[in-house]
């Protein structure tokens, strides 16, 4: 039976909180902050409207794997053992 550790989860939270302090700060904008354009869309615009969404989508998949029910971890585990 899995068991989810509070701590664990806090410490994940605090390292997606990072993650996107240091996405949104000076070296990755500077990285992205280019005269080039992809499809006439500025490369830093686009880094904002690809990155944004792809950073909630992986926030949604951690919070989805940590609400998910006791039975279908189980469940998952026995499928593997098999």
């Amino acid at each position: 039976m899995k068991t989810t550790n509070p701590e664990r989860i806090k410490e994940s939270w605090v390292l997606c909180f990072l993650l996107g302090l240091v996405m949104l700060n000076f070296p990755f904008l500077e990285i992205f902050n280019k005269t080039e354009q992809i499809f006439g869309i500025p490369i830093l615009v686009l880094y904002f409207m690809l990155g944004w969404p792809i950073s909630i989508f992986v926030i949604y998949l951690f919070t989805r794997q940590i609400d998910l029910p006791e039975s279908a971890t189980d469940a998952d585990s026995e499928k593997g053992q098999e």
